[in-house]
């Protein structure tokens, strides 16, 4: 069953060794998605999705989930925060298919 889901989140840094770059996908879509992926999880509870951008930025990576916020973490790499002229602490708006 494929199922999409669209959201507005700001980019934040992880403090932490590589700097990396990530988006916290909302508390309910998370939920949504924990549900519909329900079976379909890989290693640490992961969820293969397509990500999508407004610019036509489309990659394919995983989820992770974070069980202190209580939600999805989805990895902005560079090439994509470059494509799409995205910084830190800008809004970001995703969608993301899960196949």
């Amino acid at each position: 069953m494929n199922a999409e889901y669209s959201f507005r989140a700001r980019i934040w840094l992880y403090e932490g060794q590589g700097a990396w770059h990530f988006v916290t996908v909302p508390t309910k879509i998370s939920a949504e998605i924990k549900a519909a992926a329900n079976g379909r999880t890989k290693a640490w509870g992961s969820v293969s999705v397509t990500a999508m951008a407004p610019l036509g930025t489309r990659w394919k990576t995983s989820l992770f989930r974070d069980t202190k916020r209580n939600a999805y973490l989805l990895l902005v790499k560079a090439a994509v925060r470059a494509k799409e002229q995205w910084r830190v602490s800008d809004w970001a708006e995703i969608t993301l298919l899960l196949a």
